[in-house]
Formats: structure tokens, sequence, C-alpha cells
């Protein structure tokens, strides 16, 4: 019985300490607060929303895990309980704009024609919704990451807060201008914009993501372990071949090797095609465009939501 007392009063005095050294020595910070009247009480006292605290809590952490040891983690059947829980729509460059532009409130609960997943597909936000810069997990987890690293975005309440009260060093609220700047730079450096959905998240869409091929997470896990984490924007490239030149560049800045050389032309794989439109923005002339294709699943497009 005493060991039993001993082994309950450590365990007490180590969850406390681990509360308070994320909520920065308070008891409570209002963005935790706010998150928690969300989900509601019972559901807040839960390793759902334990999973959720340390997630947005310790987020770098999380992901150089991830990464360090994906052989690991996607070799445990994880590859098939991941992406029904997270994961993330490719945009193309004008939708993800059209997020950050949105002036209509979007309350809808289910878009199963839209993220095709079971869970965690819902999209929650205002007009004008607030933004918060910060720092890629996936870019800072990297021996050499691409620059900068602060590119993820943050958006909506409750998330934008609590970003903002627990990562004070690495995280910044930036206008719906910067945010937009922010977008077409990552855009001319072959970065693909995506929508990130999770379960413990409120079972919601929180951050757009500026992915890169070479420090991405996600990218990693779909090419090298199968894992289903992102989804089709909705579109595919169409190459002109009357304009193109053969330069190669397209092929080189794909992310998902869509695109490669055969004899004299560039051959396009229609399965590997996600429609991301990184290869339109390093075509200098103009010979690649994104052409809606409906076995690709329906775009998310804020625009046509809003109506």
């Amino acid at each position: 019985m005493m060991v039993f007392l001993i082994i309950s009063g450590l365990t007490l005095i180590v969850m406390l300490v681990f509360w308070l050294v994320g909520e920065r020595g308070r008891f409570v910070l209002p963005s935790s607060m706010k998150i928690m009247r969300e989900r509601g009480l019972r559901r807040s006292f839960s390793l759902s929303a334990l999973h959720a605290y340390i997630y947005g809590r310790w987020t770098r952490q999380y992901v150089r895990f991830f990464i360090n040891y994906t052989p690991l983690a996607f070799g445990l059947l994880i590859n098939k309980w991941l992406p029904d829980r997270y994961h993330g729509k490719i945009l193309t460059n004008d939708h993800a704009k059209a997020i950050i532009t949105l002036n209509v409130d979007i309350p809808l609960k289910e878009l199963e024609h839209i993220i095709p997943y079971p869970t965690a597909r819902s999209l929650v936000l205002n007009a004008s919704p607030e933004i918060v810069l910060y720092e890629c997990p996936c870019r800072h987890a990297r021996a050499n990451p691409c620059k900068p690293t602060q590119v993820c975005m943050v958006i909506g309440q409750p998330f934008v807060d609590f970003i903002l009260e627990h990562h004070t060093k690495i995280s910044r609220t930036v206008t719906q201008a910067e945010a937009l700047a922010i977008l077409e730079k990552e855009h001319e450096r072959g970065h693909l914009h995506t929508a990130w959905f999770k379960d413990d998240c409120l079972g919601r869409f929180y951050a757009i993501c500026n992915c890169c091929k070479c420090c991405c997470g996600g990218l990693e896990a779909m090419k090298n372990y199968g894992v289903g984490l992102l989804i089709s924007s909705g579109y595919i490239s169409q190459i002109d071949t009357s304009s193109c030149t053969v330069c190669e560049k397209c092929i080189a800045a794909c992310p998902f090797n869509a695109l490669s050389l055969e004899g004299t032309d560039i051959r396009f794989d229609w399965e590997r095609c996600m429609g991301c439109g990184v290869c339109t923005g390093q075509c200098s002339l103009g010979a690649i465009s994104l052409v809606r294709d409906e076995r690709k699943g329906t775009p998310l497009d804020v625009r046509l939501l809003g109506n």
C-alpha cells in the first residue's frame, strides 16, 4: 500500500511539473482554457486532449521524433491508423490565398466530399481569419533545412492564441498582406501549400504549411512509406508541348516525381500528380498549367464553400 501511495504521489508531482512547464509557470493560460471550453470538460481530461496538448505545446520535439524514427513509427501499423486522424489537403496557390483573404464565416462541420477521411474534416473559420506565422517543425528537425524556417501559418481561433501564448519566441502575428507575400515567395521557391486537419485539434482545419520536398515529414512518409497523409488538390498538370523547351526544371521541382524525361519529351505520370502546381511556378515559359480533374477529388476552395 505504501509503495502504491509513493508511486501515485511521484506521478502526480511529475504531471504537475510537466503541466507548469507547459503553461510557462501559470496554472492555466487563457488560450488553454479557451480550448478546454471548446472541447468540453469531459473531453478535456482524456488521452486525446493530452495528445493535442503535447502536439501543440512541443510541436518541434513531436515532429522531430517522428522524422528521426520514421522507419520505426511507420513500421508499427501507424501507416494504417495515422492518416484517418491527421491529414493534409493540397492547395493550389490561388486556393491557399483564398483562405487567407476569406471574407465570410465558414462554420462547416462535415466536408467528407473534400476531405475523404472518417474524422477531422471540419472547417470553422471567421471572415478575415487571424494568422500566426510559426517555425516549421519539419525544417527545424533537419540538419540543413530550407530557409526561411518560419513559414507555417496557424489560422483561426482558438489555435492562434494558443501558439502565441505558448511559443512566444518562434511565432508572430502577420497581416493578410504579409501572409499572401509569404505564400507567393514559397510558391516561387518551389514549395507546395497544404491545409492540415487533425482529429485531436478539435477535429478540424488549423494550419497552412508551405512544404518543401527535402524537409517535409508528411511528404517523406507518403513517398517512402506509403502513408496517405496528403490528398490531391483536385487538379492535374497539363503540359503544352508546343511551348515546352524541355529545360527539365519542372522535373527537378516536382515533389511527387510525377514528371520525368523520356527521350526528348517530358513524361507525365497521372497517378503520381497531386495537382500542387509547383511545376507551374517553375516554368518561366508558362508551358504548364493546372486543369481540373474530377477523378482527383474535390478542391478545397473556400470561395465556393462560403456561398
